[in-house]
């Protein structure tokens, strides 16, 4: 198992990768998300103006 961890020598750049790989992946699923909440947002908000001043 140690071996399997230390990649032959090239863990370093081995591990890193998967860590940018999780970060890529994880801001391509959070990114999505984050914009549709802040559209309803601003949706809801127009809508309230807009019913406010007919």
């Amino acid at each position: 198992m140690n071996e399997f961890l230390h990649m032959g020598g090239y863990a370093a750049y081995v591990w890193s990768s998967y860590g940018l790989a999780a970060v890529v992946l994880a801001a391509n699923v959070l990114a999505p998300m984050r914009q549709r909440r802040r559209l309803l947002r601003r949706l809801a908000q127009r809508e309230r103006r807009a019913r406010r001043n007919p």
